[in-house]
């Protein structure tokens, strides 16, 4: 690729690289054009230097014709070309012959004789060529308007008049290195970097996107395409060209943080972790660093009364500090920054003065962060939720540009694509509050038996923010014994809870109305289950009576529906399952008109009954005999144990392993006299 410099209206040649002079001799500097080439034929290339350099508009002409020249043998020969000619906009010194502030035309010329000559050359060798001769006609098709020529070292020598158009900046301070200046100053360093590398090991191509400062002092993403110019297969020059890609990276910007939040909200099952997820997208662009605030009730803009918020976390980039943790209720003062974006509905954004941020213009708790911090900027956005304010993300800008309307358009539409997310899982939270409050109203403390312990207990799913539908009860029949349930409900939503309350009562209910044995009272649950909700799903249960045997002592009466089998543990530390009364599940599986089975079993003094949820006994790593045989003989090693140590020591050791609710139920008998 040869390269020539013309400056003046006379077209006075002051530069020539090795392949200009190889292709049309050694030409003396400082002798016009139209002098020096005498010998050129056809001579309109002359006039088409003259239109560059009066208009500054490149050209770009192909091989249509030969030129007819004397090359540095001094043979005239015929020869194709594909020529490049744009102004230069070269600046002189006082006293130069041009004049001061001068400027030329840059003539870019590739040889392209042999393609168009070598007619009877194979068919995929043509074909090769072509390609390479398009490849060369469009790098300078696309590089007229920013190009310039670097030495083998990587070293700028030659510089199209775009650079200085576009960025401003005289060519003497972007020849060198000086070009890596117009790069925005956070990436520079990587543009220098990664520039020298490629000097290093000669790619045959390179491209690399930057931010490029323009002439108004805004930046545009640009993508800089270099290609080396090889001589007996070293390079000896390099030419490189830029193009504007800002709107080209807009597009793909929006594309991929609308990706990159929609895959941040669909893991977490909180609303908290949501939102801090969709911060750290936001981080480090467009934003240095985010905050994240949650108000417990949902505001309507326009709302009036105090207004409370719940910091629930700031992602930070790496070169500011960490935001102290919160976690606590503030109220925001009225007339806040904070409190008009909730009141108003809208995003609004402050600039920091020369001493900070005022309080009542940073979010509540964030200004001594703020001022260690150096932030400049903050833009506060409402996050709504079926038009209720529902959280406010604070946008936080510190050495960087104030953020742009389009910036702030682009959060504004991440966040309107992540609410339907965010509103299912604040639904999720409401229905858990529900559900629980439910569940804790229904698990009361045991009744006080004389002559019996009881202890109960539970334990919510370790695994998730879930309530399930376990639930235990024990409380003194009309004839004196001591009933035992415990159940599990299928699900763990509300609907498990409601479930389980419905069970729960109606059970109660059958026991209190007539002495049954345990099997015939669940039996008379399964067709009430069946009769007026036959869409709750299934459901295990477990009934026991503590009761008076009839040659004396104490016998426990059973029936189990579906549900693990009783844990009996005598004093001396025996303990075995009861299996004798296992019937299936309740929801209508069983026939109606069938008997469910009941079981008798007589307690020794000191012994103790263990019913229990299967949480207590199921891993995901291990088969359910696995998990009850552990159970036995860890409850055997405690049957020495108070029985509120037996019961959250067994409780304990599930809770680490198991995803699921527990809900343990034990009544021990006391110990034999003397």
């Amino acid at each position: 690729m040869g390269v020539a410099l013309f400056r003046g209206p006379e077209h006075i040649l002051v530069y020539t690289n090795d392949t200009y002079r190889h292709l049309f001799g050694t030409r003396q500097y400082g002798v016009p054009a139209r002098q020096l080439f005498a010998d050129l034929k056809p001579q309109q290339i002359f006039h088409l230097l003259d239109v560059v350099y009066e208009t500054g508009e490149p050209v770009v002409i192909g091989p249509e014709s030969p030129m007819t020249l004397r090359d540095e043998r001094g043979v005239i020969r015929d020869r194709w070309f594909s020529i490049s000619l744009s102004c230069s906009a070269r600046q002189t010194s006082p006293g130069d012959p041009a004049g001061p502030g001068d400027h030329g035309v840059l003539v870019v010329i590739v040889d392209v004789t042999g393609e168009v000559t070598a007619k009877e050359a194979a068919h995929e060798q043509a074909e090769q060529r072509r390609r390479a001769l398009l490849r060369y006609q469009s790098l300078i098709a696309v590089s007229v308007q920013m190009v310039w020529v670097a030495d083998r070292d990587g070293r700028v020598i030659q510089l199209s008049s775009g650079w200085h158009r576009v960025t401003g900046m005289p060519e003497e301070k972007l020849l060198g290195w000086g070009w890596l200046d117009s790069a925005h100053p956070r990436d520079r360093a990587g543009l220098a970097k990664a520039w020298n590398r490629v000097v290093r090991t000669e790619p045959d191509s390179f491209e690399h996107r930057y931010r490029m400062r323009r002439r108004d002092g805004t930046y545009r993403h640009c993508s800089l395409r270099v290609a080396p110019v090889r001589e007996h297969g070293d390079v000896t020059e390099w030419v490189g060209a830029c193009a504007d890609i800002e709107d080209q990276w807009l597009r793909e910007r929006r594309q991929d943080l609308l990706g990159q939040a929609s895959i941040a909200v669909s893991g977490p099952n909180r609303p908290e972790p949501a939102l801090e997820a969709v911060g750290r997208v936001l981080v480090p662009e467009p934003a240095d660093a985010c905050g994240i605030y949650l108000l417990p009730e949902g505001v309507r803009p326009q709302a009036a009364g105090p207004l409370m918020t719940r910091h629930v976390a700031t992602v930070t980039a790496p070169h500011l500090p960490s935001f102290p943790s919160g976690g606590e209720l503030r109220g925001t003062p009225p007339g806040s920054l904070f409190d008009e974006v909730v009141r108003r509905g809208r995003t609004a954004l402050r600039r920091a003065g020369p001493d900070g941020f005022a309080e009542a213009d940073i979010p509540p708790g964030a200004a001594a962060w703020a001022q260690a911090g150096g932030i400049r900027e903050v833009a506060l956005l409402p996050v709504v939720v079926l038009g209720e304010i529902r959280a406010v993300v604070a946008l936080y800008a510190a050495d960087r540009e104030p953020f742009s309307a389009e910036e702030i358009s682009l959060v504004e539409e991440v966040l309107d694509r992540t609410a339907p997310a965010f509103g299912r899982l604040l639904e999720l939270r409401r229905t858990q509050r529900v559900a629980l409050a439910l569940q804790e109203s229904l698990l009361g403390a045991p009744p006080e038996v004389p002559g019996l312990d009881i202890v109960a207990r539970y334990a919510s799913s370790a695994a998730a923010n879930e309530v399930g539908g376990d639930w235990y009860d024990s409380f003194v029949t009309p004839d004196g014994a001591t009933a035992l349930i415990i159940g599990d409900v299928s699900g763990h939503d509300l609907q498990a809870s409601v479930t389980m309350s419905k069970m729960r009562n109606m059970l109660r209910g059958i026991i209190v109305d007539r002495r049954k044995p345990p099997g015939d009272v669940l039996r008379r649950l399964d067709r009430a289950t069946c009769l007026l909700g036959p869409e709750e799903g299934t459901v295990t249960c477990v009934y026991a009576r503590i009761e008076e045997a009839e040659g004396g002592g104490r016998q426990l009466s059973y029936s189990v529906a579906g549900h693990p089998p009783p844990l009996l543990v005598t004093a001396d530390g025996r303990a075995r399952f009861l299996e004798d009364a296992q019937d299936l599940m309740l929801g209508g599986l069983k026939p109606d008109g069938l008997l469910r089975i009941s079981a008798t079993e007589p307690l020794e003094p000191g012994s103790t009954v263990l019913l229990y949820t299967d949480g207590l006994v199921e891993q995901p790593t291990e088969d359910l005999d696995q998990g009850l045989e552990r159970l036995r003989r860890h409850a055997a090693g405690l049957a020495g144990a108070p029985l509120s140590t037996f019961c959250d020591e067994l409780l304990r050791e599930a809770c680490t392993v198991s995803g699921d609710d527990i809900a343990l139920l034990a009544a021990r008998l006391p110990a034999a006299a003397g």
